[in-house]
């Protein structure tokens, strides 16, 4: 993974832990731990499918499917395990 593909998946990631902060809400701690998870999420999610040999929706040397689709993983299941009480 190159400098801009890696710039970019910073950026959609953020976008997706922004996007799932303004969906579910919550204070500045919320919308960290969310940035953490969709980063986590999309870099594991990214070298999963290049791992696995899956190609869906890819940008340069960014897997870009595969990366948004575990960055959603992450974003839910941590959501889901922070919840519990």
């Amino acid at each position: 993974m190159n400098l801009p593909s890696l710039f970019l998946a910073f950026i959609i990631s953020s976008f997706l832990g922004v996007l799932f902060h303004l969906w579910r809400g919550g204070g500045p701690r919320r919308i960290f731990f969310y940035l953490v998870l969709a980063w986590f999420g999309f870099f594991g999610g990214h070298f999963f499918a290049a791992w696995q040999g899956w190609v869906l929706f890819p940008i340069g040397t960014l897997n870009a499917g595969g990366a948004i689709i575990g960055a959603l993983i992450f974003l839910f299941v941590g959501d889901w395990l922070a919840r519990i009480e």
